[in-house]
């Protein structure tokens, strides 16, 4: 007998009490969308009505609870098959968190982000912070993760050249064969991709379905990555264009050395210009089509490069440029960075390098009121005219400054300064752990969805962790803990940030989700590169783009995963785009996710309700609105399963049909329709193995909620 997680004493005492059936637990729901939050990004000071559902004439009283403060709900609107209860709370200008309370008969169960609870826990509590706004167009957006030196090169005449210079003690290398595996080291290795390239390719991302370009650091430094950068004012002219050129390279054997023809290339203000005018045309470009362009911001550390430090004595006597740090004790850059031996220059190596790499100088902001300055002027500058770009993805943004004190109010004043150049722009963070301290509507709008996407759905599909460096079994397929990680780590963002978050499954920092699928423990140092091709399942990585593209947040694809790029992590996750060679089914597949994707509101914006009681290696998922519902299963199992889904929880009508959208199987996919009938509320639905399906109730017709006009 399903007592809905009650006791048989409760059951009991329940029923003889009411001559009724104990209250239906799964049918409660709630959530922060704008179907049971109104408005859902409210200002402060602004009112807002919150609504809670439950199973029609099936409780006796909601309560709604904030601050230990209990207000009895009204019921407001019932349907054929839910009754909902709505409270208004007038807002002050802090956020407020809060639960809702059940009762029936003598029974007693509470709802919060982590569902129905018998005892409540403060961790699930819903958060609403007044004034947290995050843009529109970025809920659910495509993003398209672009590694600019592998993707596509449209200008051969911009290229690294081998012996240009000598970085981290050999000398850079450009790379012949575009389809070569990144070397074991690789980054003084150049493919030659560049911005021309991304021009020439904007047909096919276009095509593909993308919203959101997102371009890993482009600005000028020596290492293909550029997460050391020399200057923060330009893009780098090897992406950009060299409009005069020059200078002679190194000879073989010459060692920390900096040639001319790359000091020249590289501080000549007119291929600076150029470049920065080249990157305007992309932008505008993207915007003619409908896309926006997300750059990388690096502002914990810089490069040993950098002008500001000149280890490498590139600027010491070019035209225009003060002295570096690194030089001269009488550099303006000197506090820029935190230096031990205050007597040692020139020359002075005893700076504070990001996790120890003097390669990696860690910027000093608390020492110097003109650093902080210069950069909040570059926040400002690359959002503003003529670059208009959309937004920032914050490298290592919880480590910037000395204290966790001075990382806040940097990060404040980061936001504040971007939002008030453009106000549709995002501050997207780079972060492992609890983001909560930061996403409160000041500082960052979201993060790259670590915790609460890319690892759960790692260690379901494939028991693998996000680096290929362990193999679980126990964790391949647990559902238990496949839920709990979702709604523990979501708990920690609210509405805003999670609709806009970056769900992504690979990038430039873990192997490739492809490579994870054969379970092989290791990187391309212990097992060569050709091992991260080797007995890959490309039916497990359609189940990951499935759940991907129906998830609450941002989908992100990392350039080639969609056309079937393998690799172990860094650095053969960075492997070259393959034209010419592309898995042309698999990019088919991308397409159709992301249309279902952007067609249907429900996946954008709209709630989520899990189904957790399935059997292992299956998941059962709803995404709904008050006129759209959709079921997905995952079978991840190598056998065929039935699941009977009650979908009548997620809106649709008792008896109906649903219709499938798509079906994954180990061959391939189908988008022909057909037909699932809803019998007494219920879907019943067979699935091969290592397969999933989409399922969509036909739309409904509705007036918007009376108390919400």
């Amino acid at each position: 007998m399903d007592l809905n997680g009650f006791s048989k004493i409760e059951y009991d005492q329940h029923y003889i009490s009411r001559m009724r059936p104990v209250f239906n637990r799964r049918a409660l729901f709630s959530d922060m969308s704008e179907d049971y939050v109104y408005p859902p990004e409210p200002s402060a000071y602004g009112e807002i009505t919150v609504k809670f559902r439950t199973e029609k004439n099936n409780v006796d009283k909601v309560f709604f609870v904030c601050n230990n403060e209990k207000h009895m709900m009204v019921k407001a609107e019932s349907d054929d098959c839910f009754d909902y209860y709505i409270h208004t709370v007038q807002l002050e200008d802090r956020e407020i968190a809060y639960h809702f309370e059940i009762q029936a008969g003598k029974l007693v169960c509470y709802y919060n982000c982590g569902g129905a609870m018998k005892n409540m826990d403060k961790h699930f509590e819903f958060r609403l912070i007044p004034g947290y706004k995050t843009p529109d167009w970025a809920k659910g957006a495509v993003m398209y993760q672009i590694y600019v030196d592998r993707f596509y090169n449209g200008d051969t005449s911009n290229d690294v050249l081998t012996n240009e210079y000598c970085y981290i003690g050999e000398n850079s290398v450009k790379v012949e064969d575009w389809n070569k595996y990144p070397a074991k080291v690789g980054m003084r290795e150049f493919y030659g991709g560049d911005l021309q390239g991304v021009l020439d390719k904007m047909d096919y991302l276009q095509d593909l379905g993308v919203d959101v370009i997102y371009f890993n650091p482009l600005f000028v430094s020596p290492s293909n990555h550029k997460y050391d950068i020399q200057d923060y004012d330009y893009i780098d002219p090897h992406f950009g264009r060299i409009v005069e050129d020059g200078g002679s390279l190194l000879d073989p054997g010459q060692e920390n050395r900096i040639a001319s023809r790359y000091i020249n290339r590289v501080t000549n203000k007119a291929n600076l210009e150029a470049s920065n005018q080249l990157f305007v045309q992309v932008v505008e470009e993207a915007h003619r089509r409908g896309m926006k362009v997300i750059l990388d911001g690096v502002f914990n550390h810089c490069g040993s490069f950098n002008k500001w430090m000149d280890r490498e004595r590139i600027y010491e006597n070019a035209e225009g440029y003060e002295k570096g740090a690194y030089v001269s004790k009488e550099s303006p850059y000197r506090n820029y960075f935190s230096f031990q031996d205050k007597n040692a220059w020139p020359y002075n190596s005893t700076y504070d390098g990001w996790w120890g790499h003097d390669t990696l100088p860690k910027l000093n902001f608390e020492g110097s009121r003109d650093l902080f300055d210069y950069v909040m002027y570059i926040a400002k500058k690359w959002v503003s005219a003529p670059y208009n770009v959309d937004g920032w993805r914050l490298d290592v943004a919880a480590d910037l400054g000395h204290s966790q004190e001075y990382n806040h109010y940097f990060w404040k004043q980061f936001h504040k300064v971007v939002k008030e150049a453009n106000p549709n722009a995002i501050v997207l963070a780079e972060h492992y752990g609890n983001p909560k301290e930061w996403l409160h509507g000041d500082e960052w709008d979201t993060i790259m969805n670590y915790d609460a996407f890319m690892e759960p759905v790692t260690w379901f599909l494939t028991g693998m962790q996000k680096h290929s460096d362990d193999y679980r079994e126990d964790m391949l397929g647990d559902v238990d803990s496949f839920w709990g990680a979702m709604i523990y780590n979501g708990a920690n963002m609210t509405m805003p940030s999670a609709y806009i978050a970056m769900n992504e499954l690979s990038n430039h920092d873990h192997s490739r989700f492809l490579t994870r699928t054969n379970k092989k423990v290791g990187r391309t140092s212990t097992h060569g590169p050709e091992a991260a091709n080797e007995g890959v399942d490309k039916a497990v990585l359609r189940e990951a783009v499935v759940i991907q593209m129906t998830w609450p947040g941002a989908p992100t694809i990392y350039y080639g995963d969609e056309a079937g790029v393998a690799g172990f992590t860094d650095p053969d996750n960075r492997r070259t785009y393959p034209w010419g060679s592309e898995d042309e089914e698999l990019i088919a597949f991308h397409k159709e996710m992301i249309q279902i994707h952007k067609k249907n509101k429900e996946f954008l914006t709209g709630s989520i309700k899990w189904y957790p009681d399935t059997e292992r290696n299956v998941l059962a998922y709803g995404r709904f609105n008050r006129q759209e519902q959709s079921l997905i299963l995952i079978n991840n199992n190598d056998h065929e399963v039935t699941q009977e889904i009650p979908v009548w929880y997620l809106g649709t009508p008792k008896e109906g049909v649903m219709t499938r959208l798509i079906l994954t199987s180990k061959t391939g996919y189908n988008t022909e329709q057909k037909e699932y009938p809803i019998i007494s509320g219920k879907v019943k639905v067979t699935l091969p193995p290592t397969a999933c399906i989409v399922l969509k109730s036909p739309k409904k017709t509705m007036k918007k909620f009376l108390q919400f006009k």
